[in-house]
């Protein structure tokens, strides 16, 4: 490899490893309190969000795995286990006989709902209450400009 590596900085490397420490410690304390709370763990939330998100609760397996940057097969399992649950149900989707859908039931609806109270009571707690909103925007902003040239790029 003749490349230079483009080390980090000291200030870069604090700045990078604050936001994955922010990140890890914030999605399991997130995570813990949603499972003990609501009996969802982190990925039932994931997937009953996206799909809540949605008009009519339905969307394609492969359009729900890429913006939960899930492979095919955890994708797979783990629809089939919620399912197994009763919170969302697999149906072919008539027009591709390739493609499916998951949809969310009444009882996924049920869990999202009396979870979501919870869960952003938790944010504000852990997160919300912490920054100001010139902060809050700033954050935004990275945050959209990033996922921007993530989604650029969807190759990675």
């Amino acid at each position: 490899m003749d490349e230079t590596v483009r080390w980090l900085t000291p200030e870069e490397q604090r700045a990078w490893r604050g936001f994955i420490r922010l990140q890890e410690r914030l999605g399991g304390r997130l995570g813990r309190r949603l499972q003990s709370e609501s009996k969802l763990s982190p990925a039932d939330f994931a997937v009953l969000v996206h799909l809540t998100d949605t008009p009519d609760g339905r969307q394609r397996y492969q359009d729900l795995a890429r913006a939960l940057e899930w492979e095919k097969s955890r994708m797979s399992h783990h629809i089939a286990r919620m399912a197994g649950r009763g919170m969302v149900v697999r149906e072919e989707c008539p027009e591709d006989g390739r493609g499916a859908f998951v949809v969310i039931t009444e009882a996924g609806r049920a869990a999202i709902e009396a979870a979501a109270p919870r869960h952003v009571e938790a944010v504000r707690e852990l997160f919300m209450d912490h920054v100001t909103p010139a902060e809050l925007r700033v954050l935004a902003e990275i945050s959209e400009r990033v996922v921007s040239k993530l989604d650029e790029d969807s190759t990675g």
